[in-house]
């Protein structure tokens, strides 16, 4: 058992993407709180694609895709905010539009290269095998960064995802503090491409969350619970791709779905399954059938 745990950890390239899949766990679980709690998922998605841009241009270029991904998340979120304040579009509309947009022009711009196929493949569904030590250097200082905005301004956030008229009375500039939050969840997803890529990043920012609010009502824990799932389903979903040939984006989000299916049916508090269980007990007698009285209820 300890042999087929380590025996993954034995290559650099494994060692190299166990510490970005625990980053992209640790940060994407983190963020993936407000964006649940805000109802933001499609944005999320919206994101991911519409920064596709920034991404080839770096590649063509001959950098490091990463830094052009930051580039352009700054961009699109500020182009979400900018279009988002006309009175007749609404913010749907703004990141609607950038979205379709923005991947439409990453596609296009793609096209002119030889290895096109190849190339849009990685992309689309990440390349966790490929980094390298500076780009574990840059996703941990872009994490860091986001990090440190979310604790430096958790009441804001907190105050604007639970009750938006309340945090503008209270002072709370809305607009200033929806831009930040764009930022560093662009920030988050373009940690994540290199190792779900652009189609999976939305689970990673999902799923987590969503698994730790069946848990807990506790922000505070849901935010830490969050947290340790993604980096867990992070590593188990590496090696479910490492001894069975699973392609290593498409593993972590399976696993991190699994996880999620699970707490939803038996959490104990709300899962679909103990609630059942739990009503039927508090109505009266277990139902009985064929197999008998002492049957348990389903």
């Amino acid at each position: 058992m300890i042999s087929w745990l380590a025996e993954p950890w034995s290559h650099l390239f494994m060692r190299h993407a166990f510490l970005a899949i625990i980053l992209v766990g640790l940060i994407c679980g983190v963020m993936g709180v407000f964006v649940i709690l805000r109802g933001l998922a499609f944005l999320g998605d919206a994101l991911a694609h519409a920064i596709f841009p920034g991404v080839v241009i770096a590649f063509i270029l001959g950098g490091n895709f990463l830094i052009g991904a930051l580039v352009a998340a700054v961009v699109v979120s500020f182009g979400i905010g900018a279009i988002s304040q006309s009175a007749k579009l609404s913010n749907d509309t703004a990141i609607g539009v950038i979205f379709a947009g923005g991947f439409a022009l990453g596609v296009t711009l793609l096209s002119t290269q030889q290895s096109y196929a190849r190339d849009l493949n990685s992309f689309l569904f990440g390349s966790i095998l490929s980094v390298r030590r500076e780009d574990l250097v840059l996703t941990g200082a872009v994490g860091g960064v986001v990090l440190l905005a979310v604790f430096w301004f958790r009441r804001e956030f907190t105050s604007i995802a639970f009750d938006r008229s309340f945090a503008q009375s209270s002072g709370i500039n809305l607009w200033m503090f929806d831009q930040l939050f764009l930022v560093a969840l662009a920030m988050a997803i373009v940690m994540s491409l290199q190792t779900v890529g652009n189609v999976l990043v939305l689970a990673m920012l999902v799923t987590p969350a969503a698994t730790a609010r069946m848990l807990t009502d506790r922000l505070r824990t849901m935010v830490a619970l969050s947290a340790f799932i993604g980096m867990a389903c992070g590593v188990l979903g590496l090696y479910l791709s490492y001894y069975r040939g699973v392609p290593s984006g498409a593993g972590v989000v399976l696993v991190a779905t699994g996880v999620f299916l699970i707490v939803f049916l038996f959490a104990p508090q709300s899962g679909a399954v103990t609630s059942r269980v739990r009503r039927r007990l508090h109505h009266g007698h277990p139902e009985r059938d064929q197999f008998g009285d002492d049957a348990l209820p389903v």
